[in-house]
């Protein structure tokens, strides 16, 4: 990727070697001019001005060299993602971690297990976690991609690259770490999936004081620090979350992603235990379906200002897995009344829902009170990452 820090000095050298271009050339028409009636004139003011203009122009091949370089990942970021990402695991232990997952409920157990020394991560010891990886890993290969730091919001560092998605095509995925993860070499942190609702952005852009809402729950010690991955909302529809509800398990399960995350960063493994969904506005319904459908991969959801189809979410909750239980949090502000009501009515027909949809354990947050809607959606979302944070397991 281009840097940006390269380009200032680019742009400055540029405009300085016009100048002095322009300025050596005027100086040479003067010189000419008095030569033509016989005047003699100063020729350093002319020479000083041509070689500033000559070291510009070296300045300006060099550093389009270097911002070329970056762009085409010639440079790369190799030094600083060395020291950000993990080694890449082989195929058949990442696909231990997703299918431990997908399948068990003892993941629980192993996501308060202690970090490894350095910056490997194990894969899950049980034999029959393994068996079921083997299949995953030959589904959804493990390739650990390679991160590009891309800013530092929220005192943490936001870095990009692209991963594939359930149709096999490359979707940008942002990755914000939290300020603990580089203070911390040795710990793993839990993981919550932001969810976008507008096709081929990621949810920062619909949201964009996202990570300065969770850094700065994390600053007052409100919450536990987590990593939040902000995969592209993928196209085929204008709003892809409006049709999560009739194909819930295309949002909610996604183990490339899983994988990926997992094999690239120091992550606890993938479960319920330490794995979260959000979702704000638009992408509110996403991260509610995540949670009520696959409660065996995402152990809580925070969904903040949203508008819910309640029939369909029911129904989705009353097809999760057997034995499993949803941990949602419907969150708005005190002055949103549409959105309060359409929290409740979720609620209630959840409450009175068939099979694991009766058993998910909702809660509503309505005392968010501000001066303005987007102060009052960073308290918002502060709530939400309160939430998250105690309901999945701590960094360790």
């Amino acid at each position: 990727m281009v840097r940006p820090l390269l380009v200032i000095p680019l742009l400055a050298a540029a405009v300085g070697g016009i100048w002095l271009a322009r300025g050596a050339l005027q100086r040479w028409r003067d010189l000419r001019a008095a030569a033509t009636y016989e005047l003699a004139g100063d020729r350093w003011p002319m020479l000083v001005r041509a070689g500033g203009a000559m070291v510009c122009g070296v300045c300006v091949t060099a550093l389009t060299l270097l911002t070329a370089l970056g762009a085409f990942g010639g440079l790369g970021h190799g030094g600083e993602t060395a020291d950000r990402a993990e080694p890449a695991v082989d195929a058949a232990a990442a696909g231990a971690w997703a299918g431990s997952a997908a399948g068990t409920a003892g993941t629980a157990g192993t996501a308060g297990a202690p970090g490894a020394a350095g910056r490997q991560q194990a894969a899950p010891p049980a034999a029959e976690s393994a068996a079921a990886g083997a299949g995953t890993a030959a589904a959804t290969p493990a390739v650990a991609s390679r991160f590009d730091s891309v800013g530092h919001p929220g005192g943490g560092e936001l870095l990009q690259s692209a991963v594939l998605g359930p149709d096999g095509k490359p979707r940008n995925v942002r990755v914000w770490l939290p300020p603990q993860y580089a203070k911390e070499p040795n710990a793993r942190f839990p993981v919550v999936v932001m969810h976008a609702a507008t096709p081929s952005k990621t949810a920062d852009a619909e949201v964009p004081d996202v990570f300065e809402g969770v850094g700065a729950a994390l600053q007052a010690g409100r919450a536990r620090p987590f990593i939040l991955v902000a995969p592209e909302a993928p196209n085929g529809t204008a709003h892809p979350c409006e049709l999560v509800a009739a194909a819930p398990a295309a949002v909610a399960d996604d183990a490339t992603l899983r994988t990926t995350i997992a094999a690239s960063f120091r992550t606890l493994p993938p479960g319920p235990a330490s794995w979260g969904a959000l979702g704000v506005e638009g992408g509110a319904p996403c991260a509610a379906a995540a949670g009520l459908a696959r409660p065996d991969l995402y152990g809580a959801a925070a969904a903040v200002s949203g508008r819910y189809d309640a029939a369909a979410l029911t129904q989705t909750g009353a097809e999760a897995p057997a034995g499993s239980s949803a941990k949602l949090l419907l969150a708005a502000a005190k002055g949103d009344a549409a959105g309060l009501d359409a929290a409740r009515k979720l609620q209630t027909a959840l409450k009175a829902g068939p099979g694991p949809a009766a058993k998910a354990e909702v809660r509503i947050s309505d005392n968010v009170q501000d001066y303005s809607a987007d102060r009052e959606r960073l308290r918002l979302v502060r709530q939400a990452a309160q939430f998250l944070a105690e309901a999945l397991a701590k960094a360790s």
